[in-house]
């Protein structure tokens, strides 16, 4: 929502917005931007009638702004019809779905389209260091689009990503997830079902090869040509990557007859993956492979994913926005194999909050252990919503595990323990109470 307010106001429009508990980096991003933010859902906050109010959906029935929205008829919308309405007709839109890594995924796609001087415009759920911004309207048809498949609001419960009739279209992974508003894994498999469905013949999907989730919904149609990527010398695959190093930050992407090398500051098989979707969906557009690479190799990533906020006493103070079980592992995993590569003795401590509706509700009990398995300490903010048994699992993951239900607690036992050449990575995807400045300002002033 706060990057579809920076298009509104790039297209000329006066916008305001409100919100609770805004937090950066888009609270900073909408500051700059001049738009003016309000705290809460306070009616008043509508009194000069606005010619449209584009609902979030976080927003139900319930929310005062809602009730007095519908109570005086005001004009309203979802965020996905604006979009389809007044910045995607007539783009060639590339959308990049799934269930993670989608904004990292189009970041380095809009960041590959720019870098090939193709002007694009974008809509990111985060900020890319690459850009000041996380939207803009671009100067060429090119849109890329990160396509959610959350519901488009309380009056509106089709994907978000139905809306947006992408050409090009990313699909990099497929779990069950938002157990709020889909009972199942193929109720989420029928969405897709249904993006497939707007894609027209002369578009692209890009996919994983052999993804059993993701095959079953092409299983249910497919009406455009289909490339998939491996991390493999799988032949199946149009695109296919070679790791030159352990960690995953040097690899060669070959395409046909053609390759190139990436060079980057990123590691893990999660990140190769999203680049080599991003170079993939950039040649549909135009883009050579060699260009891709170069691109990727200048990608500075996204703010909030792995991002190192610096380093405090000694100690190394990340800040990660994952919050899904598989995202927590490949994040993890690959931290410690670029600290095995590095020959780095410190250790690798991970502070979690549990913050997304599938998390709280207990939906990921028996698969959060094995993905925390490889940090050395794990320390979990225990919510009072929170329905997972912790500590079942931290028996189960076999590593010193701890919950605290404060996060002054979690501050000051990791000021009490962390020593210098330790790493820790704060995971949320939200704003967790400040304790990323009040870990920083703890260890650096600690005596």
């Amino acid at each position: 929502m706060g990057s579809l307010a920076v298009l509104a106001k790039e297209l000329g429009y006066k916008v305001t917005g409100s919100d609770q508990n805004v937090y950066p980096p888009m609270s900073t991003q909408l500051e700059e931007q001049g738009i003016e933010l309000m705290q809460g859902y306070d009616p008043a906050h509508l009194a000069d009638k606005p010619d449209m109010i584009v609902i979030g959906n976080t927003c139900s029935r319930g929310n005062p702004a809602v009730e007095h929205i519908l109570s005086i008829n005001l004009p309203y919308c979802s965020g996905p019809q604006w979009l389809s309405e007044h910045i995607l007709k007539e783009r060639w839109v590339l959308a990049v779905a799934g269930t993670h890594g989608k904004t990292s995924t189009s970041s380095m796609l809009a960041w590959i389209l720019d870098y090939a001087g193709l002007e694009p415009g974008y809509l990111i759920g985060g900020v890319p260091k690459n850009f000041s911004c996380s939207a803009r309207l671009g100067k060429t048809p090119f849109f890329v689009i990160e396509a959610d498949e959350y519901d488009s609001a309380f009056f509106d419960k089709r994907s978000k990503f139905i809306h947006y009739h992408a050409k090009t279209t990313i699909l990099g992974n497929l779990e069950f997830d938002h157990a709020d508003i889909f009972p199942d894994l193929v109720s989420i498999q029928t969405q897709f079902h249904h993006l497939m469905k707007t894609i027209p013949e002369d578009g692209l999907v890009i996919s994983p090869l052999q993804n059993e989730n993701v095959d079953a919904v092409f299983a249910r149609g497919v009406w455009c040509p289909q490339e998939f990527f491996s991390l493999t010398d799988d032949a199946a695959a149009q695109w296919r990557v070679t790791k030159l190093d352990k960690q995953g930050a040097v690899f060669r992407v070959s395409h046909n007859q053609d390759s190139g090398e990436v060079h980057w500051s990123l590691s893990g098989d999660h990140n190769i993956q999203n680049g080599v979707a991003a170079v993939a969906a950039a040649a549909h557009a135009g883009v050579s492979l060699e260009q891709g690479c170069e691109a990727l190799s200048r990608f500075e990533g996204v703010k909030r994913r792995l991002e190192h906020l610096g380093e405090f006493d000694g100690v190394s103070l990340y800040d990660d926005f994952a919050h899904h079980p598989t995202a927590i592992k490949s994040t993890l995993e690959g931290f410690r194999r670029r600290l095995e590569e590095k020959g780095e003795s410190g250790r690798l401590i991970c502070i979690i909050e549990a913050r997304s509706n599938t998390m709280k509700m207990g939906y990921h009990q028996q698969t959060l252990a094995d993905s925390l398995t490889a940090a050395d300490l794990v320390i979990w903010y225990k919510s009072e919503a929170t329905r997972l048994d912790l500590d079942a699992i931290g028996e189960a993951a076999g590593i010193d595990f701890r919950s605290f239900p404060e996060t002054g607690e979690i501050v000051s036992t990791v000021v009490a323990e962390a020593v210098a050449g330790d790493h820790i990575i704060v995971m949320s995807n939200g704003g967790f109470e400040g304790i990323h400045e009040r870990l920083a300002q703890a260890l650096a002033s600690r005596d």
